[in-house]
């Protein structure tokens, strides 16, 4: 017997990007059902490459009682009010919004790295999913991390215009149209110009100088990996249609050379180590699209600190990113708790 499965803000990317990955990986569900917002109810999507069409239903009037799980992709402000009202029904929400990623009794959870932490989620029958950048990094340095205990990380990411959702993917194609053609390339969904642009600037600015996705990935990855790990992060908008991409300096307690680490990496789970010192051997945003993995190139020693390394990591945002990693969750909460499938 199979679950009873919610996708929820199934007309956007990452909502069609979970119903993909439910299909593709065969998830044990008896039955999907697909809500969203007033204004989609009645669209079908398509679940997966099955063909088999699913009707959307208004969020507001769902019962989610009886369901066993709930994947999330609606935002802050209509998870807010909802996902209490799922896990109250008894159905396990597992949340792609940043709403619940550092409440203390919600895990945050990327199965490679802190499987054990999914125990937690009885407490409020909700899971976190964390930021798209943040997950990727922590896939990659966990197993370095095991090896070598990690001191402290300087990130600077290169983040695609679908973490901005269909709206920063549409404005970077109308302005890249628009500006071969002699037309005005006026900002909408972001602050500046992004075709053929770089914006050092994504979610709002702290007080300290930061913005809240350089936040995020310093705060995630202390709740994930390690609360003692020093992190400082960059975050940048490149004019990329999908797959973040980091450039990783790390610093250790231990002595760890890249030939260990590209070998530790090879075997790391979740991760593809393609680091071939030649012209093509490492892998760029393109080359990762569709994919599950996190792929980790340029593995080199840093001479300007003691127990030093920097590396280059590539992931499908809207895969492992999102969409990946909340079903992932899924699989595992099944394996540790529900056990329901056969």
């Amino acid at each position: 017997m199979g679950y009873r499965v919610v996708v929820a803000g199934a007309t956007g990317n990452v909502g069609r990007e979970m119903l993909n990955i439910l299909a593709e990986r065969e998830f044990p569900a008896d039955e999907i059902a697909v809500v969203a917002s007033a204004r989609s109810t009645g669209d079908q999507v398509e679940y997966g490459e099955t063909g088999r069409k699913l009707t959307v239903k208004n969020i507001e009037h769902f019962d989610p009682a009886g369901w066993d799980i709930a994947l999330f992709a609606i935002g802050s402000e209509a998870t807010k009010i909802y996902a209490p009202k799922f896990a109250a029904a008894g159905c396990t929400v597992i949340d792609n919004s940043s709403l619940y990623r550092m409440d203390p009794d919600v895990p945050l959870i990327v199965p490679e790295v802190n499987p054990e932490a999914v125990d937690g989620y009885t407490r409020k029958n909700i899971i976190a999913n964390p930021n798209c950048s943040t997950a990727q990094m922590v896939v990659a340095l966990k197993p370095l991390h095991d090896a070598a205990t990690i001191k402290r990380v300087v990130v600077a990411t290169y983040q695609s215009v679908s973490g901005a959702g269909k709206q920063g993917m549409d404005e970077l194609f109308e302005q890249s149209r628009n500006i071969f053609v002699g037309d005005q390339a006026e900002p909408k969904k972001f602050t500046k110009q992004i075709a053929f642009n770089v914006i050092p600037h994504i979610d709002s600015f702290l007080e300290d100088g930061s913005t809240k996705e350089e936040w995020k990935m310093v705060a995630e990855t202390k709740k994930i990996l390690d609360p003692k790990i020093k992190v400082t992060a960059t975050c940048v908008r490149v004019p990329v249609f999908v797959g973040h991409s980091e450039a990783i300096n790390i610093e250790f307690e231990r002595e760890l050379s890249a030939e260990q680490a590209q070998k530790i990496l090879r075997e790391a789970p979740g991760v593809m180590l393609v680091d071939k010192r030649e012209d093509g051997g490492y892998v760029t945003p393109v080359e990762c699209v569709g994919d599950y993995a996190t792929f980790i190139s340029r593995v080199r020693d840093d001479s300007t600190v003691d127990n030093g390394l920097s590396l280059w990591c590539v992931s499908d945002n809207l895969r492992k990113g999102a969409a990946l990693n909340a079903v992932q969750i899924a699989e595992l909460l099944g394996r540790r708790h529900l056990k329901k499938a056969a």
